[in-house]
């Protein structure tokens, strides 16, 4: 078997590349044969295909007129990715393309060249850009479904591109291009890593195949120096729709003694700072240091305020057999099941969240139950074999189809 894989980035840069990554070790280890597609970046990775790799598109460097315009005509439409992308097909005859996060540099235009070609075709939903034009459906701080139910020019109506009419009208058009170009139509199945994000890709595109695949972990992680220090963390991007304020109010509001580590960086870092004074505010971290922090943390607490979809941050909690606490929104009810795993509460309480950080300081025995459970439902559900076992059966019924 020989698939193409394709991602915009070839460097780990968020969730999306390490869930592309991690499949493509996990084929290679499979014996089957990879190809590779994605744009130029310094960061890139060596790969043999390198050579038709698209040309950067940088949409946050300053432009001239002339240039804004060639960039808004490809972030609709890649004319040189669809080129390349044929050549590269002619060169490798794939028997399967794999799409991950190609929107904008590389465009959906390319699914269609993949069909004309003859390769069957799937594409993982890493995020909701398929049934939001912004990716994120949260606006004004609050969840929006507005582009779900109704037009993508409320995309334009709201302005939700950075406050900016332009960038949302390009947005909306965008939008509006797929679904006259019918281009996401010509994928032969759709993994969705959550049921909750299915139904809106379903609502979305009624008559495509959508199969809820969930992400995955190696399961050969060493649980060695696991302990409970006594501390919560969070790890993530420290934005208001990730609910970091809230946690942090939560962790004021709490009526037993316990530290709050805060890992990460982003737009609310000075507010945590000048705000939430008893916050240990880490900044990024990786590596050992990173694993360390897990390793010794109570809980790990995910209190988004936006919909996740398939949280790799609780996956990795639970696969050193931490509790979670978790907002009750999006996908994560369907990775924590509330008093087994961890506690589930009301996105953007800070009340009941501080309610759920006070019980397990209060019931240190219920929560290494947790923890054991915790430990238990991802050797079950969330393992990377699993993961493997899933997308390879995916693979071969569209083969044999």
């Amino acid at each position: 078997m020989k698939v193409l894989l394709v991602n915009k980035f070839f460097f780990m840069k968020g969730g999306a590349e390490t869930v592309y990554f991690q499949e493509r070790d996990m084929l290679l280890s499979e014996g089957v044969e990879i190809v590779e597609f994605s744009m130029k970046h310094e960061k890139n990775i060596d790969s043999k295909y390198a050579d038709f790799f698209v040309d950067n598109v940088d949409y946050y460097q300053e432009q001239t007129i002339k240039n804004k315009i060639d960039t808004a005509v490809n972030f609709i439409h890649n004319s040189q990715a669809c080129k390349k992308f044929k050549a590269l097909l002619e060169q490798e005859k794939p028997d399967l393309v794999h799409f991950h996060n190609i929107y904008h540099q590389l465009t959906p235009s390319i699914i269609k060249v993949a069909k004309q070609f003859g390769c069957k075709t799937v594409l993982t939903a890493h995020d909701t850009k398929i049934a939001c034009p912004s990716y994120t459906m949260y606006r004004n701080g609050h969840t929006c479904e507005a582009c779900v139910h109704g037009s993508v020019w409320n995309a334009t109506k709201y302005r939700c591109q950075e406050g900016s009419l332009m960038k949302s009208v390009l947005l909306s058009v965008e939008a509006l291009y797929q679904q006259a170009s019918k281009n996401y139509q010509q994928l032969d199945a759709i993994v969705s890593p959550s049921r909750f994000l299915g139904r809106f890709i379903q609502e979305k595109l009624p008559n495509n195949r959508v199969d809820v695949i969930v992400n995955g972990i190696d399961e050969n992680v060493s649980l060695e120096g696991t302990t409970d220090k006594g501390y919560f963390l969070y790890l993530g991007r420290l934005s208001q729709e990730k609910g970091v304020p809230t946690l942090a109010k939560a962790h004021q509001l709490m009526t037993k003694k316990s530290g709050l580590k805060i890992v990460g960086d982003g737009p609310v870092f000075n507010q945590l700072k000048e705000s939430y004074p008893t916050a240990d505010l880490l900044g990024f971290k990786s590596g050992n240091e990173l694993l360390t922090l897990i390793k010794e943390a109570k809980a790990i607490i995910v209190p988004s305020e936006c919909y996740e979809n398939c949280s790799m941050s609780v996956i990795e909690a639970m696969s050193y057999g931490k509790p979670v606490i978790g907002s009750k929104i999006g996908g994560i009810p369907e990775q924590i099941r509330d008093g087994i795993d961890g506690y589930l509460f009301e996105a953007g309480n800070a009340t009941a969240l501080a309610e759920k950080l006070d019980s397990l300081i209060e019931n240190p025995e219920t929560t290494n139950e947790m923890g054991k459970n915790s430990r238990a439902r991802f050797l079950s559900k969330y393992t990377l074999t699993k993961h493997k076992t899933d997308l390879l059966n995916l693979y071969q019924a569209l083969l044999k189809g």
